[in-house]
Order: structure tokens, then C-alpha cells, then sequence
């Protein structure tokens, strides 16, 4: 039958016939929120790229972690800012680094979050970069050793997840490996399988002091006009061990993240970069959109598109908004 008969707004008159026929439902319990911890004591430091977003200091965490918690969120996603950088890293696998001590306050504090944590050199090392640096290139296979070397330094802190994003070929191997020697078998990977070289991370830099020196990370990153190789990085990374796989930016790469979700049966994360989240904030704040029916919008569309956990910098916004809706 066709009109007059058929009449789709029939179902689209009321907001609770609306709700009965939504296809895509958002739950409070799809977000994870990123959190940016760093040294010293007393410290709650506004990111100006990135307005209400915050770095903590450890012994500010029980709070703001217990507003996350209080507000549904099941998960947070930490990222650390040491007092100090060399060339290896080092503080990215120091048993009493700042992400380290971060995961033991807040298990302590709320034992309930999920806590995961992100595995990369780039903020820990003197140049920027998310590896080990040889001969002005970075060296993949000696990167291994030490991402391997954090994710089991994390795990021992109490991590629940480790997730590591450098985009080194082999990461996720030698991660399982060497968790599953140290006897961290029962934590899981969440891999930034698919982690795009994009414009789009700049207010994360700022917030995460993490730019590299020199040069740029396409060496090591993926090219924004590919989807078949996004396939075969996640592909490779289940095969070597990763739980959930993740693509990274969320918003522009949709496409990618719905071919992902058609082609492989794996719990799937993406990830509302910090670009993202700074275009919204300013076009809200000079009035030109409305910040909540933007923000739901897209959520919306990253489930749509696949996605069973949204790493989002709007999550507590999301969650007040979902709780009242």
C-alpha cells in the first residue's frame, strides 16, 4: 500500500509514540569519560581549548570521581601528565607514576568505575612521540618492549582495562603477551585499532602536553582516506588478543566505524575527540546551536553507526541530560 494508506508521521505525532519506535536508544551506561591527571597536589587546572574540562591532580580525583559515579557513568579513561619527561617514557611504566597512583585512589575511592588506561609514550616522552625514537624515526619493535612494559605496571596498580593507542604493529601482542606472563590474565585490551591521523586531536595535545617536537605522526597513524586498511588493523589486532576494538575520531570517520561493526562481532568503542567536543562548546557559546540537542545528536549518531561504548569529553552532560529526559 502507499499514501493515503500508508502514513509514516503517524508514529512521529507524539513524543511517546516517538519513543516506542526509536531504533537507536542511549544509555548512560554506553559513556566513558576521559579524565587528565597530573602531578603536584591541590590541582584542579582548566584546559582553555576545552571549556569544563579539567586536570587533577591524585588528590583531587575523589570527588570528581565521585560525581562521575554518582551520575551513572560506569567508566572513566585516564591519561597523565608526569612531572618530568625523557627519551624512553619512563614515566609511563613507573610503578609510582601519576596514572599509576590515579588508578589505586580512585579503585579505593570507587571501587565500582570501571577504570581504563591509556597506554602510549607520547605524553611521557621529551619529544613528543608515542614511541621510541632511533635515528630521527620511530623504532616500532623497540616501542613494543615498553608499552608492554606500562600496560603490566598499570595492570599491577589495579587497572581494570589497558588501552593502548601508539599504533605500533605488534602492540597488541606484546601486550597480551607479557600481561599474561606477569599473571594479569584476566585484564583486557581495548585497542586503538583504528586511530586516524587527524586534525582533530588539538585541544587533546593542550590538555595532555603531548605534541611531538618534530615532525608528525602519519608515519604511524592512520590516513584519513582509508577504510579498507582500518579493517585489516582491526582484523590484526583481534587476531593478536584485543577484547574491544575501538575507532578513533568518532564523528568523521562514521563510515569506518559502521563497516568495523558490520564486519566484525566484537564489542566496539569509539572515541569524541577532543576537536569535537571544542567546535561544539564554541558554537554554543557564541549562540549559533543548541549545545543539548547537538550533543544528543551526535552521540545518537555514534551509536547509530555501531558503537557500544562512546569515550566522550560530554559524558557528565549527557548523563544529567539522559537522567531528566
Amino acid at each position: 500500500m502507499n499514501f493515503p494508506q500508508v502514513r509514516l508521521r503517524r508514529l512521529r505525532r507524539t513524543e511517546p509514540l516517538r519513543r516506542m519506535v526509536r531504533e537507536t536508544r542511549l544509555e548512560i551506561a554506553n559513556l566513558i569519560y576521559p579524565l587528565f591527571v597530573t602531578h603536584g597536589k591541590g590541582v584542579t587546572q582548566a584546559i582553555g581549548a576545552m571549556p569544563r574540562i579539567f586536570r587533577f591532580s591524585v588528590d583531587k580525583l575523589p570527588e570528581e570521581v565521585g560525581e562521575i559515579a554518582d551520575l551513572g557513568i560506569p567508566a572513566v579513561l585516564l591519561f597523565g601528565l608526569p612531572e618530568a619527561k625523557d627519551e624512553a617514557g619512563s614515566g609511563a611504566y613507573e610503578p609510582k607514576g601519576v596514572v599509576q597512583e590515579a588508578v589505586r585512589v580512585i579503585k579505593k575511592t570507587r571501587p565500582e568505575l570501571v577504570v581504563i588506561v591509556d597506554v602510549c609514550l607520547c605524553e611521557y616522552t621529551s619529544h613528543g612521540h608515542c614511541g621510541v625514537v632511533v635515528n630521527g624515526e620511530i623504532d616500532n619493535d623497540k616501542t613494543l618492549e615498553f608499552l608492554a612494559r606500562t600496560a603490566v605496571s598499570l595492570a599491577g596498580a589495579g587497572a581494570d582495562i589497558v588501552a593502548p593507542s601508539a599504533m605500533m604493529d605488534g602492540m597488541v601482542a606484546a601486550i597480551r603477551t607479557k600481561l599474561d606472563e606477569s599473571g594479569y590474565q584476566r585484564v583486557p585490551i581495548m585497542s586503538y585499532a583504528a586511530k586516524y591521523a587527524s586534525a582533530f586531536y588539538g585541544p587533546f595535545r593542550e590538555a595532555a602536553e603531548c605534541a611531538p617536537h618534530f615532525g608528525d605522526r602519519r608515519s604511524y597513524q592512520m590516513d584519513s582516506a582509508n577504510v579498507r586498511e582500518a579493517l585489516r588493523e582491526v582484523e590484526q589486532d583481534i587476531q593478536e588478543g584485543a577484547d574491544i576494538i575501538m575507532v578513533k575520531p568518532a564523528l568523521p570517520y562514521l563510515d569506518v566505524l559502521s563497516k568495523v561493526r558490520d564486519t566484525f562481532n566484537y564489542p566496539l568503542a569509539a572515541y569524541n575527540v577532543s576537536g569535537e567536543y571544542s567546535m561544539v562548546n564554541a558554537a554554543a557559546e557564541n549562540g549559533w546551536i543548541d549545545e543539548k540537542g547537538v550533543v544528543l545528536e551526535i552521540i545518537t549518531a555514534i551509536k547509530r553507526a555501531g558503537a557500544d561504548m562512546i569515550i566522550t569529553y560530554h559524558a557528565k552532560e549527557v548523563a544529567r541530560w539522559l537522567t531528566i529526559l
